[in-house]
Protein backbone atom coordinates (compact mmCIF):
# COMPACT_ATOMS: atom_id res chain seq x y z
CA UNK A 1 0.00 0.00 0.00
CA UNK A 2 2.79 2.39 0.96
CA UNK A 3 4.72 1.56 -2.19
CA UNK A 4 1.72 2.25 -4.42
CA UNK A 5 1.16 5.54 -2.65
CA UNK A 6 4.79 6.52 -3.28
CA UNK A 7 4.50 5.57 -6.94
CA UNK A 8 1.29 7.61 -7.27
CA UNK A 9 2.92 10.64 -5.69
CA UNK A 10 5.91 10.25 -8.02
CA UNK A 11 3.61 10.19 -11.06
CA UNK A 12 1.76 13.26 -9.81
CA UNK A 13 5.00 15.20 -9.33
CA UNK A 14 6.44 14.17 -12.68
CA UNK A 15 6.23 16.90 -15.40
CA UNK A 16 3.51 16.51 -18.03
CA UNK A 17 4.85 15.70 -21.46
CA UNK A 18 2.82 16.75 -24.51
CA UNK A 19 2.47 14.11 -27.15
CA UNK A 20 2.91 15.76 -30.53
CA UNK A 21 1.32 12.77 -32.19
CA UNK A 22 -1.98 13.00 -30.35
CA UNK A 23 -5.05 14.19 -32.22
CA UNK A 24 -5.89 16.84 -29.62
CA UNK A 25 -2.44 18.44 -29.83
CA UNK A 26 -2.53 18.52 -33.62
CA UNK A 27 -6.01 20.09 -33.58
CA UNK A 28 -4.94 22.71 -31.04
CA UNK A 29 -1.84 23.62 -33.04
CA UNK A 30 -3.80 23.86 -36.26
CA UNK A 31 -6.49 26.08 -34.80
CA UNK A 32 -3.84 28.32 -33.20
CA UNK A 33 -2.06 28.76 -36.51
CA UNK A 34 -5.39 29.38 -38.25
CA UNK A 35 -6.41 32.04 -35.71
CA UNK A 36 -3.01 33.71 -36.00
CA UNK A 37 -3.28 33.75 -39.80
CA UNK A 38 -6.77 35.27 -39.73
CA UNK A 39 -5.52 37.92 -37.31
CA UNK A 40 -2.77 38.88 -39.74
CA UNK A 41 -5.27 39.01 -42.61
CA UNK A 42 -7.54 41.28 -40.52
CA UNK A 43 -4.62 43.62 -39.83
CA UNK A 44 -3.51 43.68 -43.47
CA UNK A 45 -5.89 46.48 -44.62
CA UNK A 46 -4.85 48.76 -41.75
CA UNK A 47 -1.16 48.10 -42.27
CA UNK A 48 -1.41 48.60 -46.04
CA UNK A 49 -3.33 51.88 -45.64
CA UNK A 50 -0.80 53.18 -43.12
CA UNK A 51 2.10 52.15 -45.36
CA UNK A 52 0.58 53.90 -48.36
CA UNK A 53 -0.16 57.07 -46.38
CA UNK A 54 3.33 57.17 -44.90
CA UNK A 55 4.97 56.52 -48.28
CA UNK A 56 2.95 59.20 -50.08
CA UNK A 57 2.28 61.71 -47.30
CA UNK A 58 5.34 61.63 -45.04
CA UNK A 59 7.68 63.38 -47.54
CA UNK A 60 5.47 66.48 -47.38
CA UNK A 61 5.53 66.79 -43.59
CA UNK A 62 7.11 70.13 -42.71
CA UNK A 63 6.43 73.28 -40.75
CA UNK A 64 4.93 74.94 -43.82
CA UNK A 65 2.39 72.14 -44.17
CA UNK A 66 0.85 73.05 -40.80
CA UNK A 67 1.17 76.83 -41.01
CA UNK A 68 0.24 77.81 -44.58
CA UNK A 69 -3.09 78.11 -46.38
CA UNK A 70 -4.31 75.63 -48.96
CA UNK A 71 -3.07 76.54 -52.46
CA UNK A 72 -5.27 77.39 -55.40
CA UNK A 73 -5.57 75.35 -58.57
CA UNK A 74 -2.21 75.03 -60.31
CA UNK A 75 -0.31 76.76 -57.48
CA UNK A 76 2.88 75.40 -55.95
CA UNK A 77 3.53 74.92 -52.25
CA UNK A 78 0.96 75.76 -49.64
CA UNK A 79 -0.23 73.73 -46.69
CA UNK A 80 -3.24 72.50 -44.77
CA UNK A 81 -3.05 74.76 -41.72
CA UNK A 82 -6.50 76.28 -42.19
CA UNK A 83 -8.03 72.81 -42.66
CA UNK A 84 -6.49 71.58 -39.40
CA UNK A 85 -7.78 74.61 -37.51
CA UNK A 86 -11.20 74.25 -39.13
CA UNK A 87 -11.41 70.58 -38.15
CA UNK A 88 -10.62 71.46 -34.53
CA UNK A 89 -13.24 74.23 -34.54
CA UNK A 90 -15.98 71.99 -35.98
CA UNK A 91 -15.16 69.19 -33.52
CA UNK A 92 -15.13 71.68 -30.63
CA UNK A 93 -18.56 73.04 -31.61
CA UNK A 94 -19.89 69.48 -31.96
CA UNK A 95 -18.49 68.54 -28.55
CA UNK A 96 -20.05 71.56 -26.85
CA UNK A 97 -23.43 70.68 -28.37
CA UNK A 98 -23.35 66.89 -28.04
CA UNK A 99 -21.50 66.22 -24.78
CA UNK A 100 -24.06 67.70 -22.32
CA UNK A 101 -26.99 66.13 -24.19
CA UNK A 102 -25.44 62.68 -24.45
CA UNK A 103 -24.13 62.71 -20.88
CA UNK A 104 -27.39 63.82 -19.27
CA UNK A 105 -29.32 61.27 -21.32
CA UNK A 106 -26.93 58.56 -20.12
CA UNK A 107 -27.43 59.57 -16.49
CA UNK A 108 -31.20 59.43 -16.93
CA UNK A 109 -31.12 56.01 -18.61
CA UNK A 110 -28.74 54.46 -16.08
CA UNK A 111 -30.03 55.93 -12.82
CA UNK A 112 -33.57 57.22 -13.22
CA UNK A 113 -35.19 55.83 -16.36
CA UNK A 114 -34.88 52.12 -15.67
CA UNK A 115 -37.10 50.14 -18.01
CA UNK A 116 -39.74 52.80 -18.47
CA UNK A 117 -41.26 53.39 -21.89
CA UNK A 118 -39.41 56.69 -22.28
CA UNK A 119 -36.05 55.11 -21.38
CA UNK A 120 -36.61 52.21 -23.77
CA UNK A 121 -37.54 54.63 -26.55
CA UNK A 122 -34.51 56.86 -25.94
CA UNK A 123 -32.16 53.87 -25.81
CA UNK A 124 -33.60 52.41 -29.00
CA UNK A 125 -33.35 55.78 -30.75
CA UNK A 126 -29.69 56.05 -29.74
CA UNK A 127 -28.92 52.64 -31.21
CA UNK A 128 -30.70 53.58 -34.44
CA UNK A 129 -28.74 56.84 -34.66
CA UNK A 130 -25.49 54.92 -34.19
CA UNK A 131 -26.09 53.03 -37.44
CA UNK A 132 -27.61 55.95 -39.32
CA UNK A 133 -25.73 57.03 -42.47
CA UNK A 134 -23.79 60.18 -41.68
CA UNK A 135 -25.06 61.94 -44.80
CA UNK A 136 -28.55 62.04 -43.26
CA UNK A 137 -27.15 64.05 -40.36
CA UNK A 138 -25.75 66.48 -42.92
CA UNK A 139 -29.12 66.79 -44.66
CA UNK A 140 -30.86 67.44 -41.32
CA UNK A 141 -28.29 70.08 -40.29
CA UNK A 142 -28.60 71.69 -43.73
CA UNK A 143 -32.36 72.04 -43.32
CA UNK A 144 -32.06 73.17 -39.70
CA UNK A 145 -29.11 75.61 -39.86
CA UNK A 146 -27.97 76.33 -43.43
CA UNK A 147 -31.47 76.91 -44.80
CA UNK A 148 -32.32 79.07 -41.78
CA UNK A 149 -29.19 81.24 -41.76
CA UNK A 150 -28.74 81.26 -45.52
CA UNK A 151 -25.06 80.27 -45.39
CA UNK A 152 -22.82 77.27 -44.97
CA UNK A 153 -21.03 77.60 -41.66
CA UNK A 154 -18.92 76.06 -38.93
CA UNK A 155 -21.99 76.03 -36.70
CA UNK A 156 -23.89 73.89 -39.19
CA UNK A 157 -20.94 71.51 -39.45
CA UNK A 158 -20.79 71.28 -35.67
CA UNK A 159 -24.51 70.49 -35.48
CA UNK A 160 -24.17 67.74 -38.10
CA UNK A 161 -21.21 66.06 -36.42
CA UNK A 162 -22.75 66.61 -32.98
CA UNK A 163 -25.77 64.55 -34.05
CA UNK A 164 -23.39 61.69 -34.79
CA UNK A 165 -21.59 62.10 -31.46
CA UNK A 166 -24.66 62.06 -29.20
CA UNK A 167 -25.55 58.34 -29.45
CA UNK A 168 -21.92 57.25 -29.01
CA UNK A 169 -21.52 59.34 -25.86
CA UNK A 170 -24.93 58.36 -24.51
CA UNK A 171 -24.66 54.59 -24.95
CA UNK A 172 -21.04 54.35 -23.80
CA UNK A 173 -21.61 56.55 -20.76
CA UNK A 174 -24.75 54.61 -19.82
CA UNK A 175 -22.81 51.34 -19.88
CA UNK A 176 -20.06 52.86 -17.73
CA UNK A 177 -22.60 54.15 -15.20
CA UNK A 178 -24.31 50.76 -14.99
CA UNK A 179 -20.98 49.07 -14.24
CA UNK A 180 -20.64 50.95 -10.94
CA UNK A 181 -21.24 48.35 -8.15
CA UNK A 182 -24.60 48.72 -6.44
CA UNK A 183 -22.99 48.25 -3.02
CA UNK A 184 -21.24 51.62 -3.47
CA UNK A 185 -24.59 53.30 -4.07
CA UNK A 186 -26.18 51.53 -1.09
CA UNK A 187 -23.27 52.53 1.11
CA UNK A 188 -23.66 56.19 0.14
CA UNK A 189 -27.41 56.07 0.76
CA UNK A 190 -26.83 54.34 4.08
CA UNK A 191 -24.50 57.14 5.18
CA UNK A 192 -27.24 59.73 4.63
CA UNK A 193 -26.60 60.89 1.03
CA UNK A 194 -29.64 61.54 -1.10
CA UNK A 195 -30.13 60.18 -4.63
CA UNK A 196 -28.65 63.21 -6.41
CA UNK A 197 -25.57 63.30 -4.16
CA UNK A 198 -25.00 59.60 -4.70
CA UNK A 199 -25.17 59.98 -8.48
CA UNK A 200 -22.89 63.03 -8.61
CA UNK A 201 -20.36 62.16 -5.91
CA UNK A 202 -20.17 58.37 -6.27
CA UNK A 203 -21.57 57.03 -9.53
CA UNK A 204 -20.28 59.65 -11.98
CA UNK A 205 -16.85 59.87 -10.36
CA UNK A 206 -16.43 56.10 -10.41
CA UNK A 207 -17.61 55.81 -14.02
CA UNK A 208 -15.57 58.77 -15.29
CA UNK A 209 -12.92 56.66 -17.14
CA UNK A 210 -15.66 54.88 -19.11
CA UNK A 211 -17.39 58.17 -19.83
CA UNK A 212 -14.14 59.65 -21.14
CA UNK A 213 -13.71 56.59 -23.34
CA UNK A 214 -17.08 57.29 -24.96
CA UNK A 215 -16.13 60.91 -25.50
CA UNK A 216 -12.86 59.90 -27.17
CA UNK A 217 -14.62 57.44 -29.48
CA UNK A 218 -17.18 60.09 -30.42
CA UNK A 219 -14.40 62.58 -31.18
CA UNK A 220 -12.65 60.04 -33.39
CA UNK A 221 -15.84 59.52 -35.40
CA UNK A 222 -16.51 63.25 -35.72
CA UNK A 223 -12.99 63.99 -36.99
CA UNK A 224 -13.26 61.58 -39.90
CA UNK A 225 -16.70 62.48 -41.24
CA UNK A 226 -16.89 64.03 -44.71
CA UNK A 227 -20.45 63.79 -46.05
CA UNK A 228 -22.09 65.93 -43.31
CA UNK A 229 -19.54 68.69 -43.80
CA UNK A 230 -20.15 68.82 -47.55
CA UNK A 231 -23.76 69.76 -46.81
CA UNK A 232 -23.04 72.14 -43.94
CA UNK A 233 -19.54 73.62 -43.60
CA UNK A 234 -18.53 73.41 -47.28
CA UNK A 235 -14.91 74.67 -47.52
CA UNK A 236 -12.83 77.83 -47.26
CA UNK A 237 -9.38 78.76 -48.52
CA UNK A 238 -8.83 81.17 -45.63
CA UNK A 239 -8.12 81.01 -41.91
CA UNK A 240 -10.92 80.78 -39.40
CA UNK A 241 -11.55 84.28 -38.04
CA UNK A 242 -13.93 83.44 -35.23
CA UNK A 243 -17.12 83.68 -37.29
CA UNK A 244 -19.21 80.56 -36.78
CA UNK A 245 -21.74 81.52 -39.46
CA UNK A 246 -19.28 81.42 -42.36
CA UNK A 247 -17.88 78.45 -44.38
CA UNK A 248 -14.86 76.78 -42.85
CA UNK A 249 -12.15 74.42 -44.06
CA UNK A 250 -11.72 70.87 -42.76
CA UNK A 251 -9.30 68.02 -43.38
CA UNK A 252 -12.00 65.59 -44.53
CA UNK A 253 -13.39 67.94 -47.19
CA UNK A 254 -9.86 68.97 -48.24
CA UNK A 255 -9.02 65.32 -48.90
CA UNK A 256 -12.25 64.89 -50.85
CA UNK A 257 -11.64 67.98 -52.99
CA UNK A 258 -7.90 67.56 -53.63
CA UNK A 259 -7.83 63.79 -54.20
CA UNK A 260 -9.60 64.21 -57.56
CA UNK A 261 -7.65 67.29 -58.60
CA UNK A 262 -5.67 67.19 -61.88
CA UNK A 263 -2.83 69.12 -60.22
CA UNK A 264 -0.07 67.07 -58.60
CA UNK A 265 0.54 69.54 -55.77
CA UNK A 266 -3.04 69.33 -54.56
CA UNK A 267 -3.03 65.53 -54.81
CA UNK A 268 0.12 65.41 -52.69
CA UNK A 269 -1.50 67.67 -50.11
CA UNK A 270 -4.47 65.27 -50.04
CA UNK A 271 -2.09 62.44 -49.15
CA UNK A 272 -0.46 64.55 -46.43
CA UNK A 273 -3.85 65.57 -45.05
CA UNK A 274 -4.95 61.92 -45.01
CA UNK A 275 -1.86 60.98 -43.02
CA UNK A 276 -2.46 63.75 -40.49
CA UNK A 277 -6.13 62.81 -40.13
CA UNK A 278 -5.49 59.08 -39.74
CA UNK A 279 -2.73 59.66 -37.18
CA UNK A 280 -5.03 62.00 -35.23
CA UNK A 281 -7.83 59.43 -35.17
CA UNK A 282 -5.38 56.69 -34.15
CA UNK A 283 -4.06 58.82 -31.30
CA UNK A 284 -7.57 59.48 -30.02
CA UNK A 285 -8.42 55.75 -30.20
CA UNK A 286 -5.20 54.79 -28.41
CA UNK A 287 -6.01 57.25 -25.63
CA UNK A 288 -9.49 55.73 -25.35
CA UNK A 289 -8.00 52.22 -25.10
CA UNK A 290 -5.54 53.32 -22.41
CA UNK A 291 -8.33 54.91 -20.38
CA UNK A 292 -10.42 51.75 -20.71
CA UNK A 293 -7.51 49.55 -19.63
CA UNK A 294 -6.90 51.67 -16.55
CA UNK A 295 -10.58 51.42 -15.67
CA UNK A 296 -10.50 47.62 -15.95
CA UNK A 297 -7.36 47.43 -13.81
CA UNK A 298 -8.95 49.67 -11.22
Amino acid sequence: MAQSAVEGAHRASAPLVRSHRSRRTALNTGLTVLAFGFSLVAMLPLVSVLYMLIARGAPLLSAELFTELTPGAGSVGGGIGNAIVGTLVVVLVATVLALPLGFMAAVYLAEFGGDSKLAVTVRFSGKVLTGMPSILAGVFAYALVVATTGSFSALAGGVATGILMVPVVMLTAEQALRMVPSKMKLAALGMGANRSQTVVQIVIRTAMPGILTGVMLALARAMGETAPLLFTALFSDYWFEGKLLEPIASLAVLIYNFSGSPFENQVNLAWAGSLVLVVSVLVVNVIAQLVTRRQEEH
